[in-house]
């Protein structure tokens, strides 16, 4: 499974549990065989705005370049703003394990967006609630997933 990964700045900056988030999420992503697509940034330069890079990561997911994207900015609610403006893209801020499997069994959530102060342990269940469940095949949510896509078009 091929996984785009995108912050702003301040995933390149030490979080309230002091690690590196961008570092910690790609190294945990490779550990368990992802093939991992960073899309940046990769210096920290303060002026790197999270729409740079999550727009291209949405762009990724629209041609079909990588099957799921992560993406996080400080809340990530800003993020899966920008994100959600690429046609294709079904991206869903979320803060608990619960909000991860919902989105993707409900909602088929193509990306997930989180924010930087959480701590690790937290981080990477939601990553894996989130990559490790399967859309539903329930007739209501296929119809409802259908109407957003039609709407796109």
């Amino acid at each position: 499974m091929k996984i785009g990964f995108a912050c702003d700045h301040s995933g390149l900056k030490a979080n309230n549990h002091g690690f590196i988030v961008r570092d910690e999420i790609i190294k945990y992503l490779r550990n368990n065989n992802y093939d991992v697509v960073d899309m940046g940034p990769k210096k920290l330069i303060p002026t790197d705005d999270y729409p740079d890079y999550v727009i291209k990561l949405g762009e990724a997911i629209r041609d079909k370049k990588i099957d799921f994207g992560i993406i996080m900015c400080g809340t990530g609610i800003g993020a899966s703003i920008a994100c959600n403006k690429v046609k294709g893209v079904r991206c869903a801020q979320v803060n608990t394990m619960h909000e991860a499997k919902m989105t993707r069994l409900d909602n088929d959530a193509n990306v997930l967006s989180i924010g930087m102060n959480m701590s690790l342990e937290k981080l990477h269940k939601i990553i894996d609630t989130f990559l490790n469940t399967p859309k539903s095949d329930h007739e209501r949510h296929r119809r409802r997933i259908d109407k957003i896509t039609a709407y796109e078009r």
